[in-house]
C-alpha cells in the first residue's frame, strides 16, 4: 500500500488516522493547459522524497496519521464527477476526521463545497486563486473549472485571495468588499487580518495552485503572472489556522511538467505545512 510521505503503516490507516486524503484525477473541462490528472502521481512522489519534520511548528504532523482513500475516477461528465464527489465528501464529513481533496482541476471543488455548506451552514470558504471562477457555466455545465466557487458564492461566505484575471460576466457574483485582488495586497500585509476578521469561526480553503506566481509554480494549467510568493501564502495560511477552526482544504490545478520536479515538491510542502499548521498552532 503507497502511504503519503512514505509514512509506516501504522500512521496510515483508516482508523488511525486523523486526516483522509482523497485523490480525483479529473481534467475533463480544463481549456489550455491539461495534464491536472496526473498531479496527484507527481505529488506523492515528491512527499517521499520530503523531510517531514517541520522545523516552524516543531513537530511531526504525519504521526496523527494520514490515510489516501481510494481515488475517485472514471467519470462520464462533469455532471457525474459532480455527484460522485459530493456524496464522497459527505462520507468523509461524517467521520469527523480533517479532510482533503487532491485534484485534478478547481471543478473537483464544488461538490466538496456543497457537502460542507450543507453540514456547516455558516461556513467560510477561503479561495486562494489567480481566477474568479465565478461563471454561472461555461461551456454547457455548471460544473466547469471556470465555475468553481459560483455555488459558494451564493451559498457561503466567500473571500477570494490572490485573485487577478476575470470577465465581466462574473462580476454580479463578485462581492468586492471580500476580494483581496492581487494587485491590491502587493508588497503589504494589512489584509491578512483584515480577511481574517470577515471569517466566520469554521474555514474550508480552496487553493487553486495558480494563485502562487508562476516564477514558483508554472505548472498549472494557466499559469497567471502577479501571483502570491512562498513566504506571504504561508504566513497567511498560517494566520489562518491559529484564529479560526479549519474543518478540511483542497490543492487542485497541479499540472506536472516532465523533468521539472520542483512545482511538485513544493505542492507536497504546502499540503504537510497546511497540516502542520491545522494540528499544532490553532488556538495557540
Amino acid at each position: 500500500m503507497r502511504t503519503f510521505a512514505g509514512i509506516e503503516p501504522e500512521y496510515a490507516g483508516f482508523n488511525q488516522a486523523a486526516v483522509l486524503l482523497q485523490s480525483i484525477p479529473y481534467d475533463g473541462t480544463s481549456t489550455w493547459g491539461k495534464g491536472a490528472d496526473s498531479g496527484f502521481g507527481a505529488f506523492l512522489e515528491a512527499a517521499e522524497n520530503m523531510e517531514i519534520y517541520d522545523i516552524e511548528t516543531n513537530s511531526e504532523v504525519y504521526k496523527k496519521g494520514v490515510h489516501i482513500l481510494p481515488q475517485l475516477d472514471d467519470f462520464s461528465s462533469p455532471e457525474d464527477m459532480f455527484q460522485k464527489s459530493y456524496y464522497r465528501a459527505k462520507e468523509m464529513l461524517a467521520t469527523n476526521k480533517f479532510i482533503t481533496f487532491f485534484g485534478g482541476e478547481h471543478s473537483i471543488s464544488i461538490g466538496p463545497i456543497k457537502a460542507i455548506y450543507e453540514k456547516f451552514p455558516d461556513i467560510t470558504i477561503v479561495q486562494l486563486d489567480a481566477h474568479a471562477d465565478l461563471r454561472k457555466d461555461y461551456m454547457g455545465t455548471p460544473y466547469n473549472h471556470a465555475c468553481a466557487v459560483h455555488d459558494a458564492s451564493l451559498n457561503t461566505n466567500l473571500i477570494q485571495v490572490g485573485i487577478r484575471s476575470m470577465t465581466d460576466c462574473e462580476l454580479p457574483y463578485l462581492h468586492r468588499d471580500k476580494c483581496f485582488f492581487a494587485e491590491d495586497i502587493y508588497g503589504r500585509t494589512d489584509w491578512m487580518q483584515k480577511s481574517i476578521d470577515m471569517m466566520g469561526e469554521k474555514v474550508y480553503i480552496t487553493f487553486d495552485l495558480d494563485g502562487l506566481d508562476p516564477s514558483i509554480m508554472p505548472a498549472t494549467g494557466t499559469p497567471e503572472p502577479g501571483g502570491l510568493d512562498w513566504n506571504t501564502t504561508i504566513r497567511y495560511l498560517k494566520m489562518i489556522f491559529e484564529q479560526r477552526e479549519v474543518i478540511g482544504f483542497d490543492l487542485v490545478e497541479l499540472a506536472p511538467i516532465p523533468g521539472y520536479k520542483a512545482p511538485n515538491f513544493l505542492t507536497a510542502k504546502l499540503y504537510y505545512k497546511m497540516l502542520s499548521y491545522k494540528f499544532f498552532t490553532h488556538g495557540k
